[in-house]
């Protein structure tokens, strides 16, 4: 009867089958799906990404059954590498297939690209480029410098790599790097960037309080001094950027390509194209890229004992990119005669549009008339471009 019993509730009896460590895990991610779930229902997280992906981690490690002798689940096998097991598995495991033809090649990362450009303004970058490169370079402190700490931690070059990039708070371009360099890891690296990317906006703002004078917080910026830049001029510079930097850094070409056909959709006013892109790819593709990611974070993922270290590094990335943005904005504060407010430093950090809208919410949180959203989305999608340079470089030198 016994025997029966848990053979009808299969889920339950798998506990039995496991050291209590692994239980531990086990539940813990359950409860943190939980958690997702509660925080993104309140919008404290993001909703589009981190409310699937927490729903997906409650069910991939509840519904665990055996499966020819070994614990396993019916949502999908990363590990998956004979053609034959590939085929098999596409056929009985349900994500099997959009993990193989999505992300095992890194397609998704290229989709939320081409999303995230069509919905992405030009105008500052193009009126402002070095201004805006030289905030977004800053920004990357966290890139570049959590490379050698993850070497020092005993990670492989390309491991430190894929994991220093999370300092650039661009989750495709995360996905793109772990994928090409040390897809062994890319589990826990993406679902570190993209639970990370929240949590970091909610500490930007005490980073910035912090690390910047009141005063400077609330400058007023001329929204008049922006040149008009004509829709034909931001298809012009969409075309010469993508293919200047093609050329310079091939390996990240995927991204640019995918970044750069979503501005000019937007640019050349194709409204059908420009809908299809925004409401379907972009907001299909991070629903996927959300639920898939948080299938993949089943217990016997996370048994690496390199994943806290990994949860460690990305945090300092995050912290460091921040405080590399916030020290290039006073510079250019300093630069500019106090003319520009260097609260525009963190939008360096490149997530779009989200580390601008926090410079905007600080500004206007000290001076009602501080209008800066425009001006920090030069920074902000400079750092699109110079995360993909960053991430281009890692591949090419290490892969």
């Amino acid at each position: 009867m016994i025997d029966l019993i848990a053979h009808i509730f299969e889920g339950v009896s798998t506990f039995g089958q496991m050291d209590a460590h692994t239980v531990m895990i086990r539940l813990a991610l359950i409860a943190a799906g939980f958690l997702l779930v509660y925080l993104s229902g309140k919008n404290i997280l993001d909703p589009m990404v981190l409310m699937p992906m927490g729903l997906a981690m409650i069910l991939v490690n509840g519904a665990t059954l055996t499966i020819e002798g070994k614990l396993a689940n019916l949502f999908l096998d990363p590990m998956l590498s004979k053609p034959e097991e590939v085929v098999n598995s596409m056929q009985i495991l349900f994500l099997q297939p959009i993990y193989n033809l999505m992300f095992s090649n890194g397609l998704i990362a290229c989709l939320v690209f081409m999303g995230i450009g069509v919905i992405t303004p030009l105008d500052y970058l193009i009126a402002r480029p070095l201004t805006s490169m030289l905030i977004a370079a800053g920004a990357e402190l966290g890139s570049i410098l959590t490379f050698p700490l993850a070497v020092a931690f005993g990670f492989s070059y390309k491991e430190a790599a894929s994991i220093a990039i999370v300092g650039g708070a661009d989750g495709p371009m995360v996905l793109f790097t772990s994928l090409e360099l040390a897809k062994h890891l890319f589990v826990p690296i993406s679902v570190v960037a993209y639970v990370y990317l929240s949590v970091t906006y909610a500490i930007y703002p005490y980073m910035i309080k912090l690390l910047v004078p009141k005063p400077l917080q609330g400058i007023k910026m001329d929204l008049h001094s922006i040149p008009k830049v004509s829709s034909r001029q931001k298809l012009t510079f969409a075309v010469l950027a993508a293919a200047v930097l093609s050329v310079l850094f091939p390996a990240a070409s995927p991204l640019f390509a995918s970044f750069f056909i979503g501005v000019m959709v937007k640019e050349a006013n194709l409204p059908r194209y420009r809908k299809f892109l925004d409401e379907n790819v972009l907001t299909g593709s991070s629903f996927f890229l959300g639920f898939v990611l948080g299938a993949l974070l089943s217990f016997y993922v996370v048994t690496d004992p390199r994943i806290v270290l990994i949860m460690i590094l990305g945090m300092i990335a995050l912290v460091l990119s921040g405080v590399g943005g916030i020290v290039a904005g006073l510079i250019a504060y300093k630069l500019s005669g106090g003319k520009i407010n260097p609260l525009i430093g963190i939008a360096g950090v490149s997530c779009v549009p989200s580390t601008a809208k926090v410079a905007q919410k600080c500004a206007f949180a000290v001076n009602k008339q501080a209008i800066i959203l425009p001006f920090a989305m030069g920074p902000n999608v400079a750092g699109v471009i110079t995360t993909a340079i960053i991430s281009g470089i890692y591949v090419a030198l290490l892969r």
